[in-house]
């Protein structure tokens, strides 16, 4: 017979154990007890009912996935597999995951639930309306003795007491709340609100099951209002806020989702009141600006302003006219006056007024050669202040003028 160790022994049953596809994967439940929370993170525990005990160790990376802390008489379903641990030679349940008993089933028809309506489109995003950014009438669905009205009257109150709020009691725990919530619904459907939150506290799943309800979700679902859905407080996350078009944490929260600031919406009034009139000023700008263009072409193309045009024409014209005509008579005048004084030199009277005399016989004919006149006749000297008559004593054909040889010569032939 062969001697073994014990870690050999202990090594050959963990081996044993580890080949039995059975306990890779099982579900004890039991009652815990001598639960230990180490420093580790490691839970340790025992699982017993009326028939045995069996050892459990919970390691840090899965007790940090836990969604509730255990307590010794806690009734729990873990899963998990069965192996030796070495070292003590003592077998144990290592466990991946807890529910207290009784909740499995519950949950599986719950993710079944949440799966249906996931591939029917109920939490697509794409189906979420958007909340009003100025809700003035607020539709409440809860219970009007739990602290979710208060909690939201206060924070309307503090944001914009303007805003209504518009209560519509119903049932949130326990037989036929879904049903008076649905009808809630309606109700303030009916009343057209601008949104709906609904709203409750805290609680236990049980607490919370009429929220997880098909037939309140594809009301949600169906709603013409948005619906801002507060279920609970924290994680505590419901079929109705995966339903809902918002999903708030808690009322409060809901409250200050729905309720507008009455500072903001003054500001945002001012700034679309100046928005208005700038572009109103804008479009007058515009407006005016065309019709004085149109008045333009239109006065341009009008009979009285064709008038006025030719009018304007014909009279710079006549102007012009008028001043080439003053340029010739100015130019006139002056070879006038030139010719004025020219003829003026050759004229006779010119020559009287200058002690000169015109001489003529009786009769007025001119003499104006030597040979006109003869001794004893009778001839008119006529002056610049009269005539003289006189008689013709001599006539010498000899010139006056010195130098003059040619009139000389032209009186002596």
């Amino acid at each position: 017979m062969n001697i073994y160790t014990v870690g050999q022994i202990n090594a050959y049953i963990k081996n044993m154990f580890s080949q039995d596809y059975f306990l890779h994967s099982v579900i004890v439940s039991g009652e815990v007890s001598n639960l230990k929370y180490h420093s580790s993170g490691h839970i340790y525990f025992t699982l017993k009912d009326e028939t045995g005990i069996l050892s459990a160790v919970m390691f840090r990376s899965n007790a940090a996935r836990l969604g509730f802390r255990l307590a010794d008489g806690d009734k729990i379903e873990a899963k998990g597999s069965v192996s030796i641990y070495e070292r003590s030679g003592s077998y144990q349940l290592y466990v991946t995951s807890v529910e207290k008993a009784g909740a499995g089933a519950a949950h599986e028809e719950l993710e079944k639930l949440k799966q249906k309506l996931s591939e029917m489109g109920i939490f697509d995003t794409m189906y979420k309306k958007p909340i009003p950014r100025f809700c003035f009438r607020v539709g409440v669905v809860t219970s009007p003795t739990g602290s979710v009205i208060h909690d939201i009257r206060q924070v309307a109150m503090r944001r914009n007491p303007g805003v209504e709020i518009i209560l519509c009691p119903a049932k949130v725990q326990g037989d036929g709340a879904a049903s008076s919530i649905i009808s809630g619904i309606n109700t303030l459907v009916n009343d057209n609100v601008d949104v709906i939150i609904i709203g409750r506290g805290g609680g236990s799943d049980e607490d919370l099951s009429a929220f997880n309800d098909e037939g309140l979700a594809m009301a949600v679902f169906d709603c013409p209002i948005p619906v801002i859905s507060a279920v609970g407080h924290g994680d505590d996350v419901s079929i109705t806020d995966m339903a809902a078009d918002v999903h708030a944490p808690t009322p409060s929260a809901a409250a200050e989702i729905a309720v507008f600031l009455y500072e903001e919406f003054f500001r945002d009034v001012n700034m679309k009141h100046m928005n208005m009139e700038r572009l109103m000023q804008r479009k007058l700008d515009g407006a005016a600006e065309a019709l004085r263009h149109r008045k333009l072409r239109l006065d341009a193309l009008s009979p009285a302003s064709q008038i006025r045009l030719k009018k304007s024409a014909y009279e710079n014209r006549a102007s012009r006219l008028d001043t080439l005509m003053k340029k010739k008579m100015e130019a006139a005048a002056s070879r006038l006056l030139v010719y004025i004084e020219k003829y003026r030199g050759l004229s006779p009277v010119e020559k009287i007024a200058h002690g000169f005399a015109a001489v003529t016989d009786t009769k007025g004919r001119r003499i104006t050669d030597i040979g006109d006149v003869a001794a004893d006749d009778a001839i008119r000297l006529i002056m610049r202040q009269g005539t003289i008559d006189a008689r013709v004593t001599g006539v010498s054909k000899e010139s006056p003028i010195p130098g003059d040889a040619q009139a000389t010569e032209r009186n002596g032939s």
